[in-house]
């Protein structure tokens, strides 16, 4: 069934899906990978699809397969699909000047976390909405975390109380993601509030979702077909 975007939403997702994902081993692009039958795009895409506050969802492809992505999507919800680059950044950067400029609020999400809830998505657009330049969902870090040398050895025991586990979607101001881009180059940036803080940017913490876990290996990929059983 198609999700039909909300026409008075104000929110703009772009979903960099270019990336080959060689830890889920050989075979297609990440984004391609099925799970339970579907690729992880169709699921991210259907999830971001059915939050009320997005307008509209700009999918990087790979760029030898964007006919193919978007014939996958079409029945899934409307979508824009371009070339991704080389890099994510690239494609991020390709994604974002597709979007149409009432857009302000503007949504980052990996495929690869393609069971993050529709309420997440709310979340992080509410904080951006509410006036925060930058937003990223975040998790508690559970393990202990040690500090190693390049020798295997260890070299101190870090405070996980200041630590958080960060997720996608992330939101931000278009001009403030815009010009982070802009100044990144071709910086392969796995994180695009990387590359807004080292333009001087605060970024806000929001509560993260168990759900919302980056499938990048045959495991997560066991993970994720429980949790659509949850």
């Amino acid at each position: 069934m198609t999700a039909h975007i909300h026409p008075r939403g104000d929110v703009a997702v772009l979903v960099p899906a270019a990336g080959s994902g060689v830890r889920l081993g050989p075979g297609a692009p990440k984004a391609l990978r099925l799970l339970r039958g579907e690729p992880l795009l169709v699921h991210a895409v259907r999830r971001v699809a059915a939050c009320p506050a997005v307008g509209v969802i700009v999918v990087a492809a790979p760029p030898g397969q964007v006919p193919t992505v978007q014939r996958l999507l079409e029945p899934v919800a409307p979508v824009t699909v371009v070339p991704g680059g080389t890099t994510r950044q690239r494609s991020v950067a390709a994604a974002l000047e597709a979007v149409p400029d009432q857009f302000d609020i503007v949504l980052v999400h990996d495929a690869a976390r393609a069971l993050a809830p529709p309420a997440l998505v709310a979340a992080v657009a509410d904080a951006v909405r509410a006036g925060h330049d930058a937003v990223i969902p975040v998790l508690p870090v559970v393990d202990t975390i040690k500090e190693v040398s390049a020798s295997a050895e260890v070299l101190g025991t870090v405070d996980r109380s200041v630590l958080r586990a960060v997720q996608t979607p992330q939101g931000f101001r278009r001009a403030v993601l815009a010009a982070a881009h802009a100044a990144a180059a071709a910086d392969d940036a796995s994180d695009d509030a990387g590359l807004v803080e080292k333009q001087g940017v605060r970024v806000r913490c929001v509560p993260g979702s168990d759900h919302a876990l980056k499938i990048t290996r045959p495991f997560d990929l066991a993970v994720a077909e429980l949790l659509l059983d949850s």
